[in-house]
Parts: C-alpha cells; structure tokens; sequence
C-alpha cells in the first residue's frame, strides 16, 4: 500500500512537473519588419528596422539582425510591406461608453462626417431610423451629433420639428457639444418636463417666446441626466449590440486605450462588460465626482488593470460647452443664445467655490487623479483658485491633475497651471469643427487663440490632445491634422502661431497621454519591456502631406500582441 501510494505521488509530481514547464515554455514571438517603425520614444522621430513581439510584450525594437536572434528560432515573420507602425493611440479624454450611441443612433453630424446639413434632413435622418427594431433598443427614436453652428438654420431644432418625424414615440437628440438635447412633445411628456417645471442648478430648459411653455431644448444638467437614460440600451441583448458596436468603432480608429470621461452609472456598464471578458482594449474610467461614493471605495480604483478595466480617478466639470456657449466666461459673448440677457458670459456648472475647493480636497486628500472640464476663462479662474487651496493643504507632487478642454484658456493661466503642474489636454478639433464659428461667437482675435497648443508648449506644459468623442468622431488621425493645420471648415487657418508639429501632435496621443494616465512604464512607445500595443497605417504621417493627414486610414489594431482589429 506503502509502494503504490509512493508511486501515485510520483506520477502526480511528474505530471505536475511537466505542467509547470509548459507554464514556462515561451509563445513564438513575431517579427515585425519592412515599413516605417516610428517608436515615438525621444523628442526627435526616431525608427528602428524591426520589432519582436512575444507574450504580448516587445521584447526588442532595433536592427534586423539583433532582431532575429532576440527571437529565437521557429519565429513568425510579418512583413509591413511598407506601411507604418506606431504605438496604439491613447486619446487624452474621451467619453467611451457613449460611443456606442454615436455607432447605433441617427448620425446626425453635419458633412463631411454624416449629411444632417439642415434641419429638413434631420427629420428625415430620423424619420429612417425610425423602426420597430430601434425603437426597441432604448424606447427612443435617438440621434447624435447635430449642430446649431453649422446647418443652414443656424438655430437649434425644436419639439415642433420634431414633432414632423412622430407624436406616436418619445425622440431625443443630442447636440455635437455633449451638452444640450432637444426632445419632441412625447419626449417632454415622458421627462415629466411641463411649464411647472423649474429650471435645476446649472441647466437651462428653454421656453417658447413669451411664456414657461418648454419647447424641447434642454441645456447642461437639464439635460444631461435625460440623455443617459434616453440612449441607455433597456435589455441585455440591446446592452452588447451597443457596447460591440462602440468598441468596434474605437477599434477602427487605432485604439488600444480608451478613456470614460465622466463616469456616472455608465460605469455598471464598463464593470459589467469588463466581467464579462468583453473588453477587447483597455479602458480607464473617471468617475463624476458625484458618484465618488458608489465608485471609489471598490477594487476597480486602482493603477492596475482589471481584465482590461480600472477606475484612474474623479472627473469635475465647472461649465459648459464654448460652441453652445455655455462656457462661463469673463467677457460677454458677442453673440449670445436664444433668450439671453445682454451681457451674457456662460454660466458656471457649480456656482459656489466652497463647494468646488472641498471636492478637489476630496481629491487630493485620497490621491485620487482628477480631470476638470473647463472652458471658459472664468471657471478656469474657479479652477485654478480652488485647487491651489488644496494644492496648499495637501501638497501637490506627482498627481497629475489635468484640465480637459481649455478652449478659451488665456496666457497667464496657462502660466498659473504650470505652477500647479496641470497637464493641459487641449481640442484643437475645434479649428475644423467650429473655427469660424468662434470667430463669430467671440470675436476674430480671441478665436484665434482657440486650444492654444503650441503656447503651452512653449510655456513647458505637458499637454495631450483628444477627439471627446462621441462630440466628434473618434478619429485620432483627424486631431492630428487639425493640430498640425487647424484650418476650418471654410479653409481659413485658426490660429497659424498655435500649430504643431506632426511628431508633437503624434505624441500628445501615444507617449505624452500614456504619461498622463500613469502609464508610461507600459504604453506610449516602442521600447523593450512594453506592451505590444501597435497600429499599423496606410501612411506615414510625417511623410505626407500635412493636408494628407486626415486621410491616413487604420489597417490594422493590435492589442498585447493580439490583432482586434484588421481593415478588410
């Protein structure tokens, strides 16, 4: 019994042994040669010949030959024929969760991106969306991206155009900015939206002319907690055709981390999807200082990944949108919304700075990273007069505080971010999408100065740019070229002393955002030791044109060695 029990033991050992060796034994790594490897690491291009990928890590980037010995015999060769890889994109804010309803809903972006060129082919964009099949994902006819500035109208639509796609079933549409929809008659009637209504603290219903009848535009926070709930899939099988079909749409765009800008109970979603193994990129979430107490106490805060999925930190928003002009500014616009008073600056999202001081002491005191959304050059006076308190109480070393937007950033509070060491993540997207329009709005000098980018480098502010997709799409190769050219909608450049180089604004989306998300010992460059997250391109975007830019498709995503995502 003694002798057979011995031997069992012995067996199970062997077999034990055998495991633990596969364990160890090594995936067959993969060379990546023949096309432009831009490692983005330096403050000067730097290439090497070819790259080594194994275990979804590089294990070498330089010469050929050190190449094919690092990888060993019976590896995989991958011939670029040309083409160029980089490091996957990292956008420096975006709104992740909601790019799904920019991939399933009405496009109602103006051109070139979709045709709602007026408000005629708006009700006719929603009018062919509207099916049973779609109805039934949200209980909505719902469509994104539409924009006063730029259709023919010049105006927002209303529950009366609305009203010309159905009476039948609740519509909302959500304004290119993130911060305003217009819903229908039912739409109001299912909010519970009447002329009883008041406005809330920092949103604005807007009213027919000459009494408190709403007529379906909702601003800010009178309609921001809607349209969560609008665009919201209601059933589990709706939860992953949008999820698939945003993540997918990231995807074709080179990403290999997203960011959730604002996180409110979107968040269940990403958690959920992230248990799930759904995940295919990675995501980092920052949790609307509102849902600190459902969110941060949980394991998903943390440095570290989660099957793809951690909570990086709070966001705070102090005002509005510049283009809907709901940024909170010092100076009047000189062209001010329907049903302003004269003298009109935007108003703030948060009036007291006593409240907004104890939410960046929240922040600080638990070292939480937090992002803050201003536009206006009065909150971010709010912004930097609040934070240098807690900066005061609690110290200010390494947390990279970041101010998102800054559209109307003046010079000397870029200075004053540099004293706090606040990454500045601009919008240049802006010059295209509404670069004309803020020549209107605020006047030609001061629209010139729109996401002063090159400022802030000169001034030695670390930056990163981004899309904030689903404002715009997610293109990370168009927020290259808008850095880079900043030329409009009509053709007129924006800004020409604001204009960066294609290897800056290249790195405002690889390296210098892997380093405002805590994430530069893993992502951001080509190096030895990092993940294998690479985009390969159609072009070269310091070979082309710079005009060209725009045009550079995605050929191929690849996460920690794995393609997600090949253009057929």
């Amino acid at each position: 019994m003694k002798k057979t029990l011995v031997l069992i033991l012995g067996i199970c050992l062997l077999f034990s042994c055998k495991e633990n060796q596969k364990s160890k034994i090594k995936n067959t790594a993969v060379v990546y040669f023949g096309g432009d490897i831009l490692t983005m690491a330096g403050d000067q291009p730097n290439y090497v010949e070819a790259l080594v990928e194994q275990d979804g890590k590089i294990v070498f980037a330089g010469s050929s030959q050190k190449a094919m010995e690092t990888a060993g015999k019976g590896h995989k060769m991958i011939d670029l024929n040309g083409k160029t890889m980089l490091p996957g994109f990292i956008d420096g804010h975006a709104h992740f969760a909601n790019f799904s309803a920019q991939a399933i809903g009405a496009q109602l972006l103006p051109p070139p991106d979709a045709g709602a060129k007026d408000i005629p082919s708006i009700i006719n964009l929603l009018q062919e969306w509207n099916t049973p099949e779609n109805r039934t994902l949200t209980g909505w006819i719902f469509g994104t991206g539409f924009d006063d500035s730029v259709i023919e109208e010049k105006r927002f639509p209303t529950k009366h155009d609305l009203d010309k796609v159905t009476t039948d079933f609740p519509i909302m549409i959500t304004h290119i900015s993130g911060h305003f929809a217009v819903v229908n008659s039912k739409g109001l009637e299912k909010l519970g939206i009447s002329a009883d209504t008041k406005n809330p603290d920092g949103g604005i219903i807007r009213r027919e002319e000459g009494s408190q009848e709403p007529n379906g535009v909702l601003e800010e926070l009178a309609a921001i907690p809607y349209m969560l709930d609008a665009i919201s899939p209601k059933t589990p099988e709706a939860n992953l055709k949008f999820f698939n079909a945003g993540q997918d749409m990231a995807l074709r765009y080179g990403y290999t981390t997203a960011q959730e800008g604002r996180a409110m109970g979107n968040n269940d979603l990403l958690i959920d999807m992230a248990e799930k193994g759904n995940l295919k990129l990675d995501v980092v979430s920052y949790v609307d200082y509102l849902f600190i107490d459902k969110y941060m106490d949980t394991k998903w805060n943390s440095k570290t990944y989660d099957k793809h999925f951690r909570i990086g930190g709070i966001k705070l928003t102090l005002d509005g949108s510049p283009q809907g002009r709901t940024a909170w500014r010092t100076e009047p616009y000189l062209l001010a919304p329907h049903g302003a008073t004269p003298g009109y600056l935007g108003y703030p999202a948060i009036a007291s700075d006593d409240d907004v001081t104890a939410i960046y002491e929240t922040a600080f005191k638990n070292n939480w990273q937090i992002l803050t959304h201003a536009n206006g050059d009065a909150a971010m006076d709010q912004m930097i007069r609040t934070m240098t308190k807690a900066a005061e109480k609690y110290g200010n070393e390494d947390r990279r505080s970041v101010l998102i937007h800054g559209q109307y950033v003046r010079d000397d509070q870029l200075d004053s971010f540099k004293d706090l060491d606040v990454i500045t993540s601009l919008f240049p997207l802006h010059t295209f999408y509404w670069g004309d329009w803020h020549q209107e709005i605020i006047g030609g000098k001061l629209g010139q100065k729109i996401s002063p980018v090159r400022t802030a480098l000169n001034k030695g502010l670390k930056i990163t740019i981004h899309t904030d997709a689903p404002v715009a799409l997610p293109n990370l190769m168009r927020v290259v070229w808008t850095a880079v050219e900043r030329t409009s909608r009509s053709g007129k450049v924006i800004g020409a002393d604001e204009r960066i180089t294609p290897y800056e604004a290249l790195k405002a989306i690889t390296d210098w955002s892997a380093y405002q998300h805590f994430e530069q010992d893993t992502k951001g460059t080509l190096e030895s030791g990092k993940l294998a997250d690479l985009v390969i391109l159609d072009n070269n975007p310091l070979k082309v044109k710079a005009a060209e830019i725009k045009n550079i498709k995605v050929l191929e995503t690849i996460k920690e060695g794995q393609s997600i995502y090949k253009l057929n």
